[in-house]
Order: structure tokens, then sequence, then C-alpha cells
């Protein structure tokens, strides 16, 4: 039976993604013992490319993440097609001089091997399986799989979309098919016409075509993705690069010099589903954080993001609180629930219905569609105007750090 070493009980969290490892380090700061328990061999990122938004940036120079030269600061635009603005998305001077940018271009990978290198020696525990948890009141009993238990004082589910913590909690439910797929790369092949610090994001009738600048290991270079209808029952196009090009090639510019420019080992392929979110995450002394509360889909820029805000705010939460203190520990979950919950359902909610307008529209409405969001100020309004109004009060609503909330 495990506890640490100063005889308190742990934390343990459930996966090593970045809501896990967020959860951790947070924890950490704070002055508690996470555990983080880990199936897999090693913290695998899931893909390649990534944004993130000022909110995340925050939450990690908190945790102690050196988010130096992180990534290529970038400035969001939606366009038609023809590359009319349809959206301009301008983040305060003063947040873009604080965190780096309004907008984030980088490789997954690079937040995983900067996350990893913040954490304490030994506290992730690798081809660890968790068989069981029992919630029995003044703690929570973890069984694995080797038959080691551990008392943890409070355990956080962050095990992902098929989460087995969120079953436990909630019971079983069904993912939503978006019906949609991505296909992503990355170059770092200088591409002309293409443009620096810009997140370029382009709609046709059922397509959308982006790029964005990004940063990695101090090089400079592109991510880009192309987004469209797919039946999830269908294969997957047997060459991806291919098939990304031949979508690219629907938008004038860059964007298809910059796949073209992609090695096929750089290029990935996802189906988009998430599961409809739920009013609450926590019962008792056990809660869900990152996709195993909100898996999201791509189309709200920000699951990763969500993922790492949620671990910043447990650490909040949790920060001075005797895990003994049955009571305290359910308050302050109960007070997490109402920081992230209606939050992160927004996104995700957000994302369902983008995807479904730009790309299950019925086909004699896609005309109309597209007059309005190229003649009204309503995607400016929408996305333009609301976006920076949102990450400047989520940035207040976070304080002023780890220290816990007055």
């Amino acid at each position: 039976m495990s506890s640490t070493s100063e005889g308190r009980s742990p934390v343990v969290v459930i996966g090593s993604g970045p809501a896990g490892m967020a959860t951790a380090l947070a924890l950490h700061k704070v002055g508690h013992t996470p555990i983080v328990l880990e199936r897999y061999r090693e913290a695998r990122p899931a893909g390649n490319i990534l944004n993130l938004w000022p909110p995340p940036i925050k939450a990690l120079r908190e945790m102690g993440v050196d988010i130096t030269d992180l990534g290529a600061p970038c400035h969001t635009t939606f366009r038609g097609v023809h590359g009319n603005v349809r959206a301009d998305v301008r983040i305060p001077d003063d947040v873009v001089r604080d965190y780096g940018g309004g907008f984030i271009g980088l490789l997954r990978p690079e937040l995983y091997r900067r996350m990893l290198a913040a954490m304490p020696a030994d506290v992730i525990r690798f081809g660890t399986t968790v068989v069981s948890l029992e919630d029995r009141g003044d703690d929570v009993r973890v069984t694995l799989g080797d038959g080691e238990v551990i008392d943890a004082g409070v355990v956080v589910g962050a095990d992902g979309i098929d989460s087995m913590v969120r079953t436990h909690l909630w019971g079983a439910s069904d993912k939503r098919e978006h019906r949609l797929q991505i296909v992503g790369g990355y170059t770092f092949a200088d591409v002309p016409g293409a443009e620096r610090n810009e997140v370029v994001l382009r709609h046709d009738r059922t397509v959308q075509g982006t790029y964005s600048s990004i940063r990695d290991g101090g090089r400079d270079g592109f991510q880009w993705w192309v987004l469209q209808a797919w039946d999830p029952e269908a294969p997957a196009p047997a060459d991806l690069r291919a098939h990304a090009l031949g979508l690219a090639r629907r938008f004038p510019g860059p964007l298809a010099g910059l796949v073209e420019a992609t090695a096929d080992d750089a290029c990935q392929r996802w189906m988009i589903r998430d599961r409809k979110p739920i009013p609450r995450w926590s019962r008792g002394r056990i809660t869900l954080a990152g996709d195993a509360a909100h898996a999201t889909s791509p189309y709200a820029a920000y699951g990763a993001g969500m993922s790492i805000g949620d671990g910043y705010t447990i650490g909040q939460e949790l920060a001075g609180l005797d895990l003994t203190d049955t009571a305290g520990v359910h308050a302050a979950l109960s007070r997490y629930d109402d920081r992230r919950v209606a939050h992160t359902t927004a996104q995700v909610q957000q994302a369902y219905v983008l995807g479904q307008v730009f790309h299950h529209a019925p086909a004699p409405l896609r005309p109309l569609r597209d007059f309005v969001l190229d003649h009204t100020p309503l995607l400016q309004k929408q996305v333009g105007e609301r976006t920076p109004g949102e990450i400047v009060a989520q940035l207040a609503e976070m304080g002023d750090g780890l220290r816990g909330r007055a």
C-alpha cells in the first residue's frame, strides 16, 4: 500500500496527456504530492500540430514550464475561399505582449517536452494500469494491475475520451460522431506566399483549408490542415498527402505549396468525435480533466488549452487544503466544476455547431450561408469580437497564480 513519504495522502492522476501533466505540475506547485499513472510506456502526443491561446500559456508559466520561444506568435483571420476576410481576431496588445502572442503555433511534441522537463522526478509511473477505484469517504482506494493499492486523497481522471474514470463516475456514454476528418501536417520549408505569424483559416463551400506559423526547437515553419465531411465507416485515404493536396488546391495561395513541401511522415489524419457534455464532473473525491471531461473538436482550437486550464484550476482549488478534510475536498471539487464546466461545455458545443454549419449544411443553403458570411458582420461578431473578450475574461478569472484564489 502506498502513501507519500511524509504520510500524507497523494493525489492520483490517471493519464499523462496535457491535462494529466498540467494537474500534476499545478498540484506540486501548491504543495501536494501527485502520482501520475500512465498505462503506456511513455507520454505519447496524440497528433503533431497544435495552437495555444494566452490562458494556457499563463497556466504553463505559473506551473514552472519554460514558455520561452515555445511557439510562433500568430494573428488570426477567417477568410473566404478567395481570401476576403470574414473575421479578424484582434487580441488586445497588452495580452499579446504579456503572453508572447495572440495564438501560438507549435508542434505537440514540443509541449510534451517542456512539460516533462518541468515535472519532478518519479511523479509519472509509466506502464501502470488501474483496474478499480473505490471512494471510501475518507480516501479513494486505487487498485493497480499488479495488485498494488494506493490510498489517495483525490483522484483525477485525465485518461482521455475513452476514460474509465468517467464511466466509473457517470456510466457509459456514446461518442458523438461529427462525420468529419482532418488531415494535417507541418513543414520547415520556405514556401512562397506563406504569411509568417498568421493563422489563415479559409473555407469554401464544403472544405476548410488552414495554415499557421509554427516554431519548434528554434526553427520556423508552418503547420496546415484540411477538413472535410467524411463517413466514419469509410476507409481512410490511401495516400494522406496526395488527398490533402487535392483539397488544398481548391484554395488560391500557398496552402498547396505547404502540403507539397511536407514529408509523408509529417502528415496525420484523424476522425473528429466527442462526447456530449455532462453537467458535473466531480463526485465525492473523484473528478475529471481534459478529454475525459470535455473531448473537443479541433474547430475550437482549444482542446489542449482547456486541458491545461483544468489542471491549473484543480491546483488553485486544492491549494492549502488538508486532504483529510472530506467536506473541504468535496467543496473544492464542486468549485472546480463551477469554474470549468460551463466554459468548456460552451466551447465543445460551439465547435460541434461550426463543424455542422461549414461541412454538413444542405447544398441549397450553402450559397446563402456564404453570402451572409461574406457580406455581413456575423462572423466578425461571433468570432472576431467574442473570442478576444472571452480570452480577457478567462485570464482575469484565473487570478494571480497558483497560490489559490482569494
